[in-house]
């Protein structure tokens, strides 16, 4: 299914940074979904292409030294990102990609570690909080079924930075039940609020910790990805 904008043809980049491990991912469930050729841009560039959205992959860019995606958020891209931002140019961030987002400050909080010290690989379920975003238009009413691979996916804002993304509507996804109940047990790593991803106060950048390109495909043990993907697509058109 072949989208187009002012741009012709739906332009999607992807900033890929050493240690990048999900980009193939991202790269595969847009072209097998939507018949779109992801653009690759290198973390050393200083200019990105002409975008109508941009996606920065999950991974250990950097290896996570000091902290994950600390490193990344003072490359040489990230101007270019951050003018890309200002413009209102879409922006995904997955896993890594939502910690390169919060510590270049494009969208508020930390990505602490896991509450236990342990890496977590499993499949999660997302309820999708109030809001009045795009993503919480098209996405609300439904629980997606979405895999999470991380050591520090904790989120964390203090509660008076809490109470302004509940007022502004920018909390998008909580770790919650096959119910769809927010509780201490369906929070996998100790998120502030069961927090599993937010958008900006304009609606057009959304990071968060589960992988949606990891669940494209029933084979995969779900298709839901491909709803939070569509959603992302939407903000570009």
């Amino acid at each position: 299914m072949a989208r187009t904008t002012s741009l012709g043809q739906t332009r999607i980049g992807l900033v890929q940074f050493p240690g990048s491990n999900c980009d193939a991912d991202c790269v595969d469930a847009i072209k097998r979904l939507f018949a779109i050729d992801v653009q690759l841009v290198w973390h050393e560039a200083t200019e990105l292409p002409s975008l109508d959205g941009l996606i920065l992959p999950g991974g250990f860019s950097y290896g996570d030294y000091l902290r994950g995606g600390a490193l990344a958020s003072c490359s040489r891209i990230m101007p270019a990102i951050k003018t890309f931002a200002a413009k209102g140019g879409p922006i995904i961030g997955i896993c890594n990609g939502f910690q390169v987002l919060t510590e270049s400050h494009l969208l508020p909080g930390i990505l602490m570690k896991n509450a236990h010290q342990k890496f977590i690989c499993e499949q999660v379920h997302l309820k999708v909080a109030a809001g009045h975003s795009g993503y919480h238009q098209r996405l609300e009413g439904q629980l997606y079924k979405v895999p999470i691979a991380h050591g520090e996916g904790r989120f964390y804002v203090s509660e008076p930075e809490l109470a302004r993304l509940q007022d502004k509507g920018q909390i998008l996804f909580q770790y919650a039940s096959t119910q769809g109940e927010v509780s201490s047990e369906t929070n996998p790593n100790g998120a502030v609020a069961n927090i599993a991803g937010i958008v900006s106060e304009n609606g057009r950048i959304l990071g968060m910790m589960p992988h949606p390109e990891r669940a494209t495909d029933p084979l995969l043990g779900s298709n839901d990805g491909k709803r939070i993907l569509e959603a992302f697509l939407a903000t570009v058109l």
